[in-house]
């Protein structure tokens, strides 16, 4: 047999290193040996779970099937990896010591009857291994790295046609090596989020949910949100999952949302404002709207006014705004946001025009809440293969289909902005894959200031009713 020990010392409490690394698919993050991990099993992480990490070798790589044997949080944690090579024995500890943690990584190693007799030789390489792993482990949990460099706001030519080039999953995998691990724990973060049954929202509420958030899920339909409840409590054990069953297409309901959770007070520290539809086919709500105005910009303006105090109340909050990178192909046009005739109507014209203007109240937001302690940010996923996508643009899908991110790879960026400390340091930003991005790739496509204030009019007509809070009368 053979063993490796290492010791690291970490500015974290055992209880948040612990639930860290308790999740086994943070192995992807911080040991470089490690190319993919999963989580196989249902439910919350402790005994019984079990994780298949894919790890690189000299020639290759090789699965193994890690089971949880000890889990007590938040002092040790034991599990123990099979392959077809070697069998491992992973048993960590935490320690506080003052306000730091002693994290303690032993490794038992017992080879295949086949390596037994090399194993001698491979001693010096996995002491290296070892070390560099759990040095990977302390960067993880204890370094913020810095907040990326804003991008120039538009860019021309050959550098516009290689930024469209990064929206496919080549683009994604490609800037994934540069990636920072994400170890901030989020278990008392309240995160409101719209449009979560599918594509990018699903994916998000997944892994936040994971992440152990109080998640507030905002759906359309009551029976889809209570099964995505359930299936995400089963998923991951997360019991703080809260439905809100609201049409955001329309108003009406946009203002009850907001007047039930102004009522309930519960302070909100991310907004993510990601329902959304392309709708092929002109229509009109029930109030009179254009869908793709009423649901991609006139309720997410609605929604987050109506939640600016449960936002302020917080130390540090984020509004995140998905967007889509539709809109670079469009000039803002106030007019046409505006226009309920149908005529010459294109879907993706209308969804684009949403989200151009979803990004310039972005930026509006940003620089009107500094002091107020709210960064508002815009995200867009690049080419992601979702049920919109496959069924609002089915050519564009069949085109397009073998570069496609997964909805996960997608929803990175929003996952990103929720999570990470480093992003807090960005406002009125549009990013893709963790890095902000120019908000026009041809400057023909820039509105001027006069249109802006266009937008801010028309949209100033749509404020929530914020109703006064009534004090009780003294004794």
């Amino acid at each position: 047999m053979t063993t490796l020990r290492e010791i690291i010392r970490v500015n974290r409490t055992p209880d948040e290193a612990f639930a860290y690394v308790a999740d086994f698919t943070t192995t992807a993050e911080w040991d470089s040996t490690v190319r993919t991990a999963r989580k196989l099993t249902d439910g919350p992480v402790g005994v019984g779970t079990r994780f298949l990490v894919n790890c690189k070798l000299p020639v290759g790589s090789v699965d193994l099937c890690y089971e949880i044997l000890e889990f007590q949080p938040p002092e040790r944690l034991v599990l123990v990896g099979h392959s077809r090579l070697f069998t491992v024995e992973d048993t960590i500890t935490f320690a506080p010591k003052g306000e730091q943690t002693d994290i303690v990584y032993q490794a038992a190693f017992e080879f295949s009857a086949l390596l037994r007799s090399g194993a001698a030789i491979a001693q010096p390489g996995l002491q290296r291994m070892g070390k560099a792993s759990v040095e990977g482990l302390r960067a993880a949990l204890e370094e913020i790295p810095e907040a990326p460099d804003t991008a120039p706001e538009s860019l021309s030519g050959l550098a516009s046609i290689a930024s469209v080039a990064r929206f496919s999953k080549l683009g994604y995998r490609r800037a994934k090596g540069n990636f920072a691990p994400m170890s901030a724990d989020i278990r008392d973060r309240h995160i409101v989020l719209t449009g979560a049954t599918a594509g990018l929202g699903l994916a998000t509420a997944r892994d936040l949910a994971a992440r152990g958030a109080h998640l507030t899920l905002v759906i359309r339909n009551a029976e889809r949100g209570e099964a995505l409840r359930e299936t995400l409590t089963a998923e991951t054990g997360n019991q703080n999952i809260r439905i809100e069953v609201t049409d955001l297409s329309l108003l009406g309901d946009t203002q009850a949302l907001v007047n039930r959770l102004r009522k309930r007070g519960e302070p909100i520290d991310v907004l993510i404002n990601n329902a959304g539809a392309l709708f092929p086919e002109h229509g009109l709500t029930e109030e009179g709207h254009e869908r793709s105005t009423a649901l991609l910009l006139l309720s997410p303006w609605m929604l987050t006014l109506g939640l600016h105090s449960l936002l302020a109340g917080r130390e540090d909050s984020r509004v995140i705004n998905v967007v889509s990178g539709g809109m670079y192909t469009q000039r803002l046009s106030t007019a046409a946001l505006q226009d309920t005739s149908g005529t010459d109507y294109s879907g993706p014209v209308a969804y684009a025009q949403a989200k151009r203007a979803l990004m310039i109240v972005t930026q509006h937001w940003a620089e009107e809440w500094v002091e107020d302690g709210i960064t508002v940010n815009a995200m867009h996923p690049g080419w992601a293969d979702t049920p919109g996508v496959r069924d609002s643009l089915p050519r564009f899908h069949r085109l397009t289909r073998r570069i496609l991110r997964t909805p996960e790879e997608g929803a990175d960026t929003i996952i990103w902005q929720a999570v990470a400390p480093e992003a807090a340091e960005l406002s009125g930003e549009l990013l893709l894959d963790r890095q902000p991005q120019p908000l026009y790739l041809n400057t023909k496509t820039r509105e001027d200031e006069l249109e802006r204030q266009r937008l801010m009019h028309y949209l100033d007509g749509f404020r929530p009713q914020i109703r006064a809070s009534r004090r009780r009368a003294a004794p």
